[in-house]
């Protein structure tokens, strides 16, 4: 087999000591599920994973989640465990021509050795259909046991059958307890880690990687790496890294957004259904991590435009009002003042007496006319601006709000009666409730009295 794609046997791989050039965060990589640090939700002990490498009873495999939580290094663990090859490919350097050859060895390993295939195919988004496609044949007849890593949602960017043939799981981002111990085992491991190396970091300093991290193995192992290669020794031979070096090495927290992923989504979902909530300190907090990641204003001002509307509405009508001057006002001095209004608007809405109902009422009206007979414009109620449309019947019998006491007269607008608005009694609505009552009680007076 090609050596370009075949990775050595977990078990007699060389293991990468200090000094190497390969960076600390791979040479920190597990050398056993035991070491494995994370995603206890999946490899607990009775967990559905777990049982399955420990059973050996899988077949394929797409791990998801953020940069730097361990999907290679679970992938290869796995191949370990259960004794195969394991044949590393690359969703953004590989082809059709790379996959058919690493199929090749995988036939020639089982016919002449007997052995079983794991082939990782690393950012598996990134294949197209077609180098997808390629992979389904080998996996019916189980030619490999295929696990595929991707930052991005599978059921978005990955073909359905290949999905189908597949086991998902969701790996979340590692926590602080997970981040310190992976850190300390770094600076404490003589062979692969920093252990040699004279080095005293101060516990601050690990507090300080863990958190800037934000659940990014690789982020914080690099920031202690290059923590260690730019801190001259002390008169006494050390290292010393407190606080004030480890924020040089790692100066802007890393926070796992992406702007059409997963993380974009969820993060707006949470931003509005706080605001939807009335918590104005969770929506504060989501639009600062939305604004911190780079998120374009626009989309945030659209979207609080939307809440204004669907979820504020005739409670407190100048909350559509608010959020349009927010947006147009962010759009004026751009950012980042224009985060100020952004905030404003958010705060208003989150505190504003809440209301779906002019929405739910376009709701009711729109599921009225896909189920049900549309109904037909009333004949008093039809337009008279046109010749022969008096003639007609067009417009008889319509009465003139406006020639009424209060502009008000009981008339039918529609030939059956619906009631799709039904206001609640929050904020502003609820004068709008009294006045709608007091009108329908006029109008049902009115056909009581025709009958």
């Amino acid at each position: 087999m090609d050596e370009l794609f075949e990775a050595e046997e977990p078990e007699k791989a060389e293991p990468q000591r200090r000094g190497s050039h390969v960076p600390l965060a791979a040479r920190m990589r597990p050398r056993c599920l035991e070491e494995y640090v994370g995603q206890q939700h999946i490899l607990g002990e009775g967990q559905l994973l777990r049982r399955a490498v420990e059973a050996d009873r899988f077949t394929s495999l797409i791990f998801y989640g953020p940069p730097g939580v361990g999907k290679t290094s679970l992938a290869q663990l796995i191949a370990q465990r259960t004794a195969s090859r394991f044949i590393n490919l690359s969703g953004v350097e590989s082809n059709v021509a790379d996959i058919r050859k690493a199929v090749e060895g995988a036939e020639s390993a089982r016919r002449l050795h007997g052995r079983t295939t794991t082939l990782f195919v690393d950012e598996i988004h990134r294949f197209n259909k077609s180098q997808q496609d390629v992979l389904l044949p080998w996996l019916e007849r189980g030619t490999v046991r295929f696990i595929g890593a991707t930052t991005h949602n599978p059921f978005f960017y990955v073909n359905s059958p290949l999905i189908s043939r597949s086991q998902v799981f969701q790996l979340e981002p590692l926590g602080n307890d997970d981040l310190l111990k992976l850190l300390r085992s770094a600076v404490e491991d003589e062979e692969r880690g920093l252990g040699e190396e004279s080095l005293l970091v101060e516990e601050e300093a690990l507090q300080h990687w863990a958190r800037m991290a934000d659940g990014d193995a690789r982020k914080a192992l690099s920031a202690l790496e290059l923590a260690v290669m730019t801190t001259p020794r002390d008169a006494a031979g050390r290292i010393v890294i407190g606080p004030e070096v480890a924020a040089q090495s790692i100066q802007r927290k890393t926070v796992v957004y992406d702007g059409d992923g997963d993380a974009h989504y969820d993060t707006i979902s949470a931003f509005i259904k706080s605001i939807r909530g009335s918590d104005p300190d969770a929506a504060i907090y989501w639009l600062a991590k939305m604004l911190y990641a780079g998120e374009d204003f626009r989309f945030i001002a659209r979207r609080l435009i939307i809440a204004a509307s669907e979820d504020i509405g005739l409670a407190d009508s100048n909350a559509l009002r608010v959020a349009v001057d927010a947006w147009q006002a962010a759009e004026m001095v751009g950012m980042p003042e224009g985060r100020i209004p952004l905030a404003q608007a958010t705060v208003y809405l989150a505190t504003a007496p809440k209301s779906n109902s002019a929405y739910a009422a376009l709701e009711a009206a729109q599921q009225e006319i896909q189920a049900g007979r549309t109904l037909a414009v009333p004949l008093h109620l039809r337009s008279t601006g046109y010749q022969g449309a008096k003639d007609l019947g067009h417009g008889r019998d319509y009465q003139y709000a406006h020639d009424y006491a209060g502009n008000f007269v009981p008339q039918a607008y529609l030939p059956e009666g619906r009631t799709f608005y039904v206001p609640t009694e929050n904020g502003q609505e609820l004068r709008i409730k009294e006045r709608l009552d007091f009108w329908r009680q006029q109008f049902q007076a009115t056909q009581a009295t025709q009958v």
